[in-house]
């Protein structure tokens, strides 16, 4: 199932001093969704924001919230995001032992539910969850700092959980040193949905931020188009109807 490309600025590269302005700013300049990484210093070698600051930000645009917990334990907080005004709650498939458990309390929620894979978890992890999955984050760094190199190991990942999504509904994201230089190879490999940080609030204002925006969204479309080659060994239109009784 081919989905339109969505791109989420992560506001862990925003100026925090100017965090609401930033948010209305990016929100202007074509950024789909709002990308909030909760860190806890436990389960990531950082610490960034917690539910007070999701709540006290919602207010500055209507943009889909996408809040990825990189916490552990994580259930005891679920409820406290969705309340703040998350729209998409992600967790680790590391970060507790009841995967299953944490989806069936975001779905209670009325919330959309994701799980994130750390570069070096295998996509097996989340075979028996996919029914109850809005959506599949595949960390291409190892989350905990923003500004890091992307993991070119990742793309086959991507994928292989395309593949093994099938005609399911699910996005499948990306975390991770994504810019315009490898937004094709992860768009090709099957992601639909790029999250940018450092890419993205790389200068001064809205105007800027538009032009990083559109910059990826243009290099993740390019990379969807198939190649000459991939056309030339498709069947005719319509050649397959020509074998069906």
């Amino acid at each position: 199932m081919t989905r339109e490309i969505i791109i989420a600025p992560s506001i862990l590269a925003a100026n925090f001093a100017r965090l609401g302005e930033e948010i209305a700013a990016v929100d202007t300049a074509g950024a789909d969704w709002i990308h909030c990484d909760v860190m806890d210093g436990h389960f990531v070698p950082n610490i960034s924001f917690g539910a007070d600051v999701i709540k006290a930000i919602r207010p500055f645009t209507r943009k889909t919230f996408d809040v990825h917990l990189m916490i552990a334990p994580v259930d005891p907080y679920i409820e406290a995001f969705a309340k703040a005004g998350a729209d998409i709650i992600t967790v680790h498939a590391e970060a507790g032992p009841h995967l299953d458990r944490s989806l069936q309390a975001i779905g209670a929620l009325g919330k959309k539910a994701g799980v994130s894979l750390c570069p070096a978890t295998p996509e097996a992890a989340i075979e028996y969850v996919l029914d109850r999955i809005d959506l599949i984050l595949v960390m291409t760094v190892n989350p905990g700092f923003g500004g890091q190199s992307f993991l070119d190991a990742q793309i086959e990942k991507i994928r292989r959980i395309r593949s093994m999504i099938g005609d399911r509904p699910i996005r499948v994201e990306v975390d991770g040193g994504i810019t315009c230089d490898n937004a094709a190879a992860v768009a090709a490999a099957g992601a639909d949905t790029l999250v940018a940080g450092s890419a993205v609030f790389r200068g001064n204002d809205s105007a800027d931020y538009a032009r990083n925006i559109a910059a990826i969204r243009l290099a993740a479309e390019a990379g969807r188009v198939p190649s000459l080659q991939d056309i030339s060994t498709q069947p005719a239109r319509g050649a397959d109807k020509a074998l069906t009784p």
